[in-house]
């Protein structure tokens, strides 16, 4: 008995996805990752921290002395006590502020803390103390 138009093309659909099935799996064993030499599968860091394929060169490795490497924090310098500076602005009220040389930073002063009366352009030597609102010059002598 002959069979109907659609049994037959059921079959041709069913051996078309099994070709392609076939086909499939064929690209997947050739395209396949896995069973790569050691070698293939290794990445370099170059000296700019990018990842390559290529092994660095030995000669342009930088040899690194052990005792250069700091572990932890590093040391805080001892700064100089006594800084010197040019009162930049000085108010009525007694106060003003000295522009440090080193830093060119304004730091505040209250004439409680000077020896002696204070004009705009004098320059002074003094120690930076921390106060509860930044900065402030305590023990202000003039300079001459």
């Amino acid at each position: 008995m002959a069979d109907s138009f659609s049994k037959k093309e059921n079959f041709k659909k069913k051996l078309q996805k099994q070709k392609e099935k076939a086909q499939k799996r064929e690209e997947r064993k050739t395209n396949n990752n896995k069973g790569k030499g050691l070698d293939e599968m290794f990445l370099y860091v170059d000296a700019n921290g990018q990842l390559t394929e290529t092994p660095p060169d030995e000669q342009e490795r930088v040899e690194i002395d052990i005792d250069d490497i700091q572990l932890g924090a590093a040391p805080i310098e001892a700064e100089d006590v006594i800084k010197t500076g040019i009162v930049s602005f000085m108010s009525d009220k007694g106060y003003g502020f000295i522009t440090e040389n080193s830093t060119k930073e304004s730091i505040f002063f209250h004439e409680n803390n000077c020896d002696i009366e204070l004009k705009k352009g004098n320059r002074v030597s003094f120690e930076k103390e921390k106060s509860p609102k930044g900065f402030s010059a305590v023990n202000i002598k003039l300079i001459k």
